[in-house]
């Protein structure tokens, strides 16, 4: 081939690189501009485009100015003509001097400098906006007697800008030193000392004396830092850094200050001499005073009398690390821990005891996979708790979104029409109680495709186009039908009715979005039309990040049911940092945490609202203001919504982490840590691995409270113990919402951890036998998680059993352990183990008189002649015969209850038998007689 030829391709294969690369650049930058655009947030996309670009340009122009400045005047000060040495070593110029490197050459290195030095300067954008954007915090240091904000915003500022000036000032004078050396202007003298000459001096020293400034800000940034300082027994000033490093820091700065001054009245002197004493003052006030001081006070005089000595300052770190986290509101309240409940008072909680937690997330994850995935593609990737008004009363649920996983898909039926044009959305939910079960797992209030529910909570708008499962983008609103849900042997098709995703029914915009996926079939896509719309970063993970990467997330998003029946995502998010001052970190680094922001995306339409729900956190208020309109006021948040905020697990995790030393108040006895807790520990799973226990949501009734409420909870054990210390509860409807309740337990009385009611419950001889009998028969056990309850003043515990068969990977729930006091029962439902606790059912009741059975306010009370029995049964329809009793539609769940009592009484009075209680015995034989006579005139 012929050199033109070559020539010609080498440029058309140049021209092809570049013109794909450039438009690979601009395709990204536009559709991301149009999908901040869909979202209703180009404040986001163009904030740190403008701020970096100001940024860039000034911190630039400003090293610019110092850098070029300062060469520029040492080629105008350097001398016309070059020093020679004499004999006697005085100074004598004769020779012209021409030798001075070239000026275009300086400022290229200069512009260089500054570009490099403006864009490095530009990454800390917002660190700046934050600082011109911030307001106050509301906590007063009490050393320092600053607001916090000074520590969060103010400080770092201030360091980026000495750090700056240091750097810019360093530079310039090893830049302005080769200039002098270049020109001549510093030569060696006959006496092998350098010789300059008086401007150059002049210059050089103006320089230093700036640098002594900033050196002595550096000074006061480094004493205000002690509010970060880990060298006494916690974190903050210790009182040797009040009382040794702070004054030498101070002191360390007045030195500078003198340096400063003395470089400058050295101008008019020979020599370097005072500037050389001053820097030498200053390095060993710094080695002596800065370092083996506080030392020595530290060992002499700190130590031997520590806890005196550092009492005030584990004071201020107790009130700031409780400020830090958000536990300086918590109200303790003093819980009996009685075991003096009766059926009556088990009756009164009932709504507690209804609502306790049976089916965990984690096998109800196996089961609604394997029994509501329906087909291949569809996933359920998490189960949440929740609670919602169903039927008029506020229960307890999980709840889990069924989406569509496209990994699923048939190898075969992953195409790019299927992947991007057919199979756009997940369907549906599955929703469930906490504490009913049938054969085939939890009891499902919300089940199949489409949704069928047997409550009145209904979805309306079943699809789920932005969830936790997606894959790169889809295309809605073309030719090619989307595929709703399977129906049988058939599919049911649907086209997109809503507004997500960016318009791309131009041929331009499908250019640019098939540069930015690297596809070219959207473009030449005949499917595509004016209306068809792109959805992208469909997760919801990528859409908050997008928005609000600044933004920590909770690790727990969860699905909500809407008034009106459609899908949203609820999502935590956090402010953190590592300096708020006298905080303790934790092992993160993070010593202050927020929960401001609850975000909301729509399942259906992809829209994200941030609601800012507290207006104290100035870290929230701060990026408020430096996106405008990105957040949405909390009181805005639609009341549907806001019944379903939970108080977040990460959250609460790090408050209960830092409460088990942050409880105690009197600094010598955290000193001594007298009363220091732990997360107590638990048996899961295959029952041998002990994990700590986790924080669990339960529906509760709290001390001196009639109404449930949806709660967090979290028990405490002291430090290296087994029993029970304290329980925290975090509150969450209503007003009540983000209330931190701790109930203290008594320190005179044992109660029973949740480690010791493992060991209770696995030292059960019924229960270890029933155990070893599942083992045996090739069933693996699963131990659910230990709930600790209040109920009333009294301290209840429930633990889960599933049974899940060699054969069958689907968990069922086998057991229901209840612990309370010295009983540990175990019964195939919770009902029954209630029943063995107190001899009696507990809840709705329904009553017979004479043989008649009656209902009211669906609960029944049957009334056995010559005494009264309770026994819960749903909510029934009673029939009354004229001239005849009246009986109910449900007569085997009552005669079943009956048959429990009978075999009660009839335990009882063995029991009493044996124990040669022969009243007790005639007593239970006389009640089991009256149940017998109920059961025969229930059967006629």
């Amino acid at each position: 081939m012929k050199p033109g030829p070559l020539r010609r391709l080498a440029i058309l294969l140049i021209f092809v690189v570049v013109v794909f690369g450039i438009g690979g650049v601009v395709s990204q930058i536009w559709t991301n501009f149009l999908w901040y655009k869909e979202v209703g947030q180009t404040e986001v996309f163009w904030t740190p485009i403008w701020a970096r670009t100001v940024l860039t340009v000034v911190a630039g122009v400003i090293f610019f100015a110092i850098f070029y400045g300062s060469l520029w005047l040492a080629r105008k000060l350097s001398p016309r003509f070059r020093p020679v040495r004499a004999q006697e070593g005085e100074e004598v110029y004769d020779l012209p001097q021409r030798r001075r490197w070239p000026g275009r050459l300086m400022l290229i290195v200069s512009i260089v400098l500054a570009l490099v030095v403006g864009i490095a300067y530009s990454s800390k954008w917002q660190q700046i906006l934050l600082f011109f954007n911030h307001g106050t915090a509301g906590y007063k240091d009490p050393i320092f007697h600053r607001d916090a904000a000074f520590f969060m915003f103010t400080l770092p500022m201030w360091k980026l800008a000495i750090d700056f000036v240091g750097i810019a000032l360093l530079l310039t004078f090893v830049a302005t030193v080769f200039t002098y050396v270049v020109d001549r202007a510093m030569v060696m003298s006959a006496r092998n000392r350098v010789t300059l000459a008086p401007h150059v001096k002049a210059h050089l020293s103006v320089i230093l004396a700036i640098a002594m400034v900033a050196k002595a800000g550096d000074y006061m940034i480094q004493s205000w830092s002690l509010a970060f300082s880990k060298r006494g027994v916690v974190a903050g000033p210790s009182y040797t850094d009040v009382h040794a490093s702070l004054p030498v820091l101070h002191f360390l700065a007045v030195v500078a200050l003198l340096a400063a001054v003395i470089f400058l009245a050295n101008i008019r002197y020979r020599g370097w001499r005072l500037p050389a004493i001053a820097i030498a003052l200053m390095f060993l006030t710094w080695a002596l005073a800065g370092k083996a001081y506080p030392a020595i006070v530290q060992q002499y005089r700190v130590s031997p009398n520590e806890i005196t000595k550092e009492s005030t300052y584990i004071a201020n770190n107790i009130e700031a690390t409780r400020v830090g986290f958000g536990l300086d509101k918590i109200q303790s309240v003093s819980y009996p821990a009685n075991a003096d409940l009766t059926v009556a008072s088990a009756n009164a909680n009932w709504p507690t005891l209804q609502n306790v937690r049976l089916w965990e997330p984690r096998p109800a994850l196996d089961i609604y996979n394997q029994n509501q995935g329906l087909r291949l593609y569809y996933t359920f990737k998490d189960v949440d708790v929740d609670r919602y008004t169903i039927d008029g009363q506020l229960r307890e649920v999980l709840i889990s979104a069924r989406e569509l996983d496209q990994n699923q898909l048939q190898p075969q039926a992953k195409t790019w029409v299927n992947e991007h044009l057919t199979y756009t959305h997940g369907y549906g939910a599955v929703v469930s109680p906490v504490n009913e079960s049938t054969s085939e797992g939890p009891e499902l209030f919300i089940k199949d495709i489409p949704p069928v529910s047997s409550t009145s909570l209904k979805i309306a708008k079943p699809q789920i186009y932005y969830g936790e499962v997606g894959n790169s983008f889809v295309v809605v609103k073309t030719t090619s039908p989307e595929f709703d849900y399977p129906a049988g042997d058939k599919n049911v098709n649907s086209q997109y009715q809503g507004t997500g995703g960016v318009p791309v029914g131009s041929k331009l915009r499908q250019f640019a979005f098939s540069f930015r996926f690297a596809t070219a079939r959207l473009f030449f896509s005949s499917s595509l039309t004016k209306d068809s719309r792109v959805m992208y970063r469909r997760t919801i993970e990528e859409r908050v990040q997008a928005l609000a990467p600044f933004l920590q997330y909770d690790k727990d998003p969860y699905l909500v049911i809407r008034d009106d029946g459609s899908l949203v995502w609820m999502w935590d998010a956090y402010t953190t940092s590592s300096r708020f001052p006298n905080s303790q970190p934790q092992p993160n680094g993070t010593n202050y945490m927020r929960n401001p922001i609850k975000v909301v995306i729509d399942a259906y339409n992809g829209n994200v609202t941030f609601y800012q729900v507290d207006t104290t956190d100035v870290i929230a208020n701060a990026w408020g203001k430096v996106y405008p309109g990105l957040f949405t006021p909390g009181d805005q948040m639609p009341a549907d919504l806001r019944k379903h905020m939970r108080y977040p697990e990460d959250y609460y995790t790090t408050q209960a982490q830092v409460l088990t030393l942050y409880h105690m108040s009197d600094p010598q006895i955290f000193y001594n840590k007298e009363d220091a807790w732990e997360i107590p520990k638990e048996l899961y799973g295959n029952g041998k691995d002990e994990i700590p226990v986790v924080p669990y949501y339960q529906m509760l009734a709290l001390p001196g409270s009639d109404t449930p409420e949806f709660a967090l909870l979290q028990p405490f054990a002291p430090l290296s113990k087994k029993n029970m210390t304290s329980l925290m509860v975090a509150r969450q409807d209503g007003a009540n919402y983000g209330k931190l309740t701790l109930l203290d337990l008594p320190k005179d009385k044992l109660v029973f951890g949740p480690s010791q009611v493992e060991a209770r419950i696995s030292s059960d001889p019924t229960i270890s036998a029933q155990l070893t009998l599942w083992d045996q028969s090739g069933s693996q056990v699963i131990r659910g998680n230990l709930l600790v309850v209040p109920v009333g003043d009294a301290m209840m515990y429930f633990e889960p059993l599933y049974l899940q068969a060699s054969q069958n990977p689907i968990p069922n729930l086998a057991e229901v352990i209840v612990v309370y006091s010295d009983q540990v029962v175990m019964a195939p439902t919770l009902e029954g183990a209630l029943q063995k606790i107190f001899g009696a059912q507990i809840g709705p009741t329904t009553s017979t008189t004479g043989g008649t059975t009656s209902t009211s306010g669906g609960s029944t009370t049957t009334t056995i002649p010559g005494g009264t029995t309770t026994t819960t049964v749903p909510p029934t329809t009673t029939t009354t015969t004229p001239g005849g009793p009246t009986t109910s539609t449900t007569l085997g769940t009552t005669q079943q209850a009956l048959v429990a009592q009978a075999n009660q009484h009839y335990q009882a009075a063995i029991a009493a038998q044996k124990a040669g209680d022969w009243a007790e015995y005639g007593r239970q034989i006389d009640e089991l007689g009256k149940v017998l006579a109920a059961l025969e005139t229930l059967g006629k």
